[in-house]
């Protein structure tokens, strides 16, 4: 077997990496006492433990994100194994996520169990209405998941959490960052960012308002962003039977989009994204044992693009609304829990490119979690759903477990999937793009097996899978001049497997008060099946990763300070691999912290989406207080 110079730097991080830390997705918070039993998995029916889940799920907790040198929840998401998010720019500006090698249409964002669906593009799905300081924890379930959250999870789901209200108070933060390299005018390139948080509780209700503002004028030519988030969320318990949760939100994001979609033709484009998203719920509890929670959600998008913004040629805006209406139960028995519910969606888009379209869809769930013993547990269910445009389709779903010992588990688990095409897929008409109105769904049909052990200073966990999907959407042309198209071939199937390790301690007296390392390593291996498709050029088979690393250390030194360092490791198919290595150094008092944060140290030059370059070495510092 002839090794690469690829292979070698590969096998080199992994060895240096691997020797780590306690698995993020095993160990939620490994600087808390925080036990992986009080972890609950916010799903929208069967919420439980993840010590119980038969799923690869992994948690970002707080804490973890604390010590991290990130500004955004695509840079945290950035170093998840099996996430491929593939930026275009600093300060969470735009992003695409992709799961386990898929595309960035085939994942479900979620916001407290809000389905952030867009009919319009993925390439929206992150402009999300909070900023880092807002999130709790991050839940990462990989793998076809229609039984769980219904269509549009082909390959997994993201469901971010927001900080719920403890105390009266508030808090300030602010960072400000330069990669001290000059722009055209002589001036250096920087970015910042503000924020402030307001809480009120009292009684039976707590609330919250959140503002921020980033700033920057980019770290290239045509880069620079203004991005205005505003958010609020509240909670009210009218009786004892109710509990009522509200959320509110805005965020405007400005940008250039040099390289963004359209290189190198577009160097003077622009993007102006706004959107709004508001949701209520009420969690009744109905009798003992069953408790019923209905749900609206309202989002709103605004999407202009420029392609050459000084006189505005080739414009193209789009308005897309959308209403979700949801009702779940939960029904608690001898034997174990019965979730069961309906769902239905309009969407509707309003485009002078895309034209004006809508669609409905309905859904039906019901599902079934084994009560939970020493051994074994089981859960199965499926997702009736009806759509206006592909009729109607039944995805099915079911997983188990069994816990060796108390510490370790074996999980296995099959799930199947439904992407519906978005508009920019059917109708849209450029020099770069033309759609395909005669698309269909894409359907997936998911295997997992996999062993993880949970407590100790040592964690460990391995799992692997086969993705099947067939109708696969993959945009294609026949030569470089054309186009490209999406169209519908034959299959696409990817084998792959994750590896996950670590270590956490704590220490009585001394300089170090704590330590934990993690390691993990993801390994995808595609294939793309179909009529024609040897013949043409494929965006995604050139895009999907082959490995990927991520290893992380982090240290709280004399009661105040915590030090961390972060690396990652990409090799995609046919583009060459590269390192990014973070780090951050805090200080930590009871109202206040302070930090200073080094990302891409090695100044690596890399592009994650597009023909986009992304930022050299930028260095930030930061802080907050508290009131």
């Amino acid at each position: 077997m002839r090794i690469t110079i690829a292979d070698r730097k590969l096998w080199m991080f992994l060895l240096l990496g691997m020797g780590g830390q306690v698995a993020a997705q095993q160990r939620p918070d490994t600087m808390s006492s925080k036990s992986l039993d009080e972890v609950i998995v916010q799903e929208n029916r069967l919420a439980g433990p993840l010590k119980a889940a038969n799923r690869n799920i992994t948690i970002i907790s707080r804490k973890q994100i604390d010590a991290m040198a990130v500004t955004s929840i695509n840079e945290v998401l950035a170093f998840v194994p099996g996430l491929d998010v593939r930026q275009r720019g600093p300060g969470g500006i735009q992003a695409d996520i992709g799961i386990d090698g898929g595309t960035f249409d085939q994942t479900l964002v979620l916001l407290n169990g809000i389905k952030i669906t867009d009919p319009q593009t993925g390439h929206n799905i992150m402009n999300l209405p909070i900023s880092l300081a807002d999130v709790d924890h991050i839940e990462v379930l990989r793998g076809a998941a229609a039984r769980v959250y219904g269509i549009n999870a082909l390959n997994g789901a993201i469901n971010i959490i927001t900080r719920q209200a403890k105390e009266t108070g508030a808090v300030v933060n602010a960072n400000v960052g330069s990669s001290f390299k000059k722009d055209e005018n002589n001036k250096l390139y920087n970015g910042y960012g503000i924020g402030a948080t307001g809480s009120l509780v009292s009684g039976s209700s707590a609330q919250s308002l959140s503002l921020s503002a980033n700033s920057g004028n980019g770290y290239r030519y045509n880069t620079a962003y203004d991005n205005y988030r505003a958010f609020y969320q509240g909670s009210f318990q009218p009786s004892a039977a109710h509990q009522v949760q509200t959320l509110a939100g805005f965020v405007k994001n400005s940008y250039g989009a040099n390289g963004f979609y359209a290189a190198p033709g577009d160097k003077e484009s622009e993007e102006n994204v706004k959107t709004f998203l508001a949701a209520v719920s009420d969690k009744i509890q109905v009798r003992k044992g069953w408790e019923m929670t209905p749900r609206v959600s309202y989002r709103f998008t605004e999407d202009e693009y420029l392609y050459v913004k000084q006189n505005k040629a080739g414009a193209n805006l789009h308005d897309n609304n959308i209403v979700d209406v949801e009702l779940n139960n939960r029904f608690e028995t001898g034997i174990g829990s019965f979730g069961a519910g309906a769902e239905a969606r309009y969407e509707a888009i309003n485009s002078n490119n895309l034209g004006i379209h809508e669609r409905t869809n309905l859904g039906i769930y019901g599902e079934f979690k084994s009560k939970t013993d020493k051994r074994f547990n089981f859960t199965l269910g499926g997702y009736l759903n009806y759509n206006s445009a592909y009729g109607w389709q039944f995805f099915p779903g079911a997983d188990v477990g069994y816990n060796i010992t108390s510490d370790l588990k074996l999980y296995a688990n099959v799930g199947t999937a439904q992407r519906l095409p978005t508009y920019t897929d059917l109708f849209y008409k450029s020099k770069a793009i033309m759609g395909n109105a005669l698309l269909g769904a894409e359907k997936a049909t998911y295997m997992e097996a996999g062993l993880r052990k949970y407590s100790g200073k040592f964690s460990y966990s391995g799992s692997v899978f086969y993705r099947q999907i067939s109708d696969f959407i993959d945009y294609v042309k026949d030569s470089l001049p054309q186009p490209w198209q999406p169209q519908n071939f034959q299959r696409a199937d990817t084998k792959g497997f994750t590896l996950q390790t670590g270590y956490a301690t704590t220490f009585a007296s001394g300089v170090f008060n704590s330590f934990a390392a993690n390691a993990g390593y993801n390994y995808l291996s595609p294939s793309f099946k179909g009529d024609d498709n040897n013949q043409k050029i494929s965006r995604y088979v050139i895009e999907s990763l082959r490995h990927q690393v991520t290893a992380n250390v982090r240290a709280a030194l004399l009661h105040h300070f915590m030090v961390s360092a972060s690396a990652r490791y990409n090799m995609r198919i046919n583009y060459k691999d590269y390192t990014v290595v973070d780090a951050r150094i805090a200080y930590q008092q009871k109202r206040y912290q302070l930090y200073v944060d080094a990302n891409n140290l090695l100044d690596v030059t890399y592009v994650e989406a597009g023909a986009v370059p992304m930022p050299g070495r930028w260095l930030t510092l930061g802080g907050s207080v508290k009131f």
